[in-house]
């Protein structure tokens, strides 16, 4: 193991931490797992036509989407997961708020994008933050963005019922502003963000992890040679007319 040579975690437990999130990544895929939301073959002929395409590339790109889809919420946990290591009072519950100091009177709702939210979901956790407070006028609540417009700390400014609301407690916070305030380094996440492609090699260099096994193409195979059939069969093979459907 190479040394990260950072301050507020080890190199053993970063090590094993963006491991558990690779471990966590999709490495296989199935035609149960590709329709399991059911594929619309109308739009994938639309994407094929439209922007010149085979068949088969539409059908790569729908599965790395996937694919990628899945993994966005693995790099959630990595975000999540990594302030236990930092100090011990931080604690990943297993419901209510993604993370929290109770030693510190710190709860924390952590976002990828600014953005994830909209404006029903927004109120909802302000309200959640708001009775944190009403419970003990002493606990601080933040809003942590990984991808925020700015880096930030400051009141959440909200509007709930038409009437604008923000609190000194409540706080919209970029992950940078976040990394300082749990460690007391102003550059912790620049330091952590040099050090992980690093990081990565090592893990995935002791992984061997295979390529990504794919038997979607081969599964459509056996519903017809035609792929573009294949799909339309796959979908609508019980709709009125289908049992004699040609491409």
């Amino acid at each position: 193991m190479n040394h990260y040579n950072l301050s507020f975690i080890s190199d053993k437990d970063l090590f094993n931490h963006v491991k558990e999130t690779v471990e966590k990544y999709r490495f296989k895929i199935d035609l149960k797992k590709f329709n399991k939301n059911l594929i619309d073959p109308i739009k994938l002929t639309f994407d094929s036509k439209i922007y010149n395409k085979s068949i088969e590339e539409i059908v790569e790109s729908e599965i790395i989407r996937q694919m990628d889809k899945s993994n966005t919420n693995y790099i959630g946990y990595f975000h999540q997961n990594i302030f236990k290591y930092m100090n011990s009072n931080w604690k990943v519950p297993k419901e209510g708020f993604d993370l929290i100091n109770e030693e510190e009177k710190t709860y924390v709702e952590m976002k990828n994008k600014h953005n994830t939210m909209n404006s029903s979901s927004s109120q909802k956790t302000y309200i959640k933050m708001q009775g944190m407070l009403l419970k003990n006028a002493n606990n601080r609540c933040y809003l942590v963005e990984v991808i925020a417009k700015n880096s930030q700390n400051v009141p959440w400014k909200i509007s709930l019922d038409g009437n604008s609301h923000e609190h000194e407690y409540i706080r919209r916070v970029s992950i940078d502003k976040f990394y300082d305030l749990v460690t007391g380094e102003r550059n912790a996440f620049k330091n952590l963000s040099e050090v992980l492609p690093s990081v990565l090699e090592d893990v995935v260099a002791s992984m061997n992890q295979a390529s990504i096994e794919n038997t979607v193409f081969e599964e459509l195979s056996t519903i017809s040679p035609n792929l573009l059939k294949s799909l339309y069969l796959l979908s609508f093979n019980k709709y009125n007319g289908f049992d004699s459907f040609n491409l």
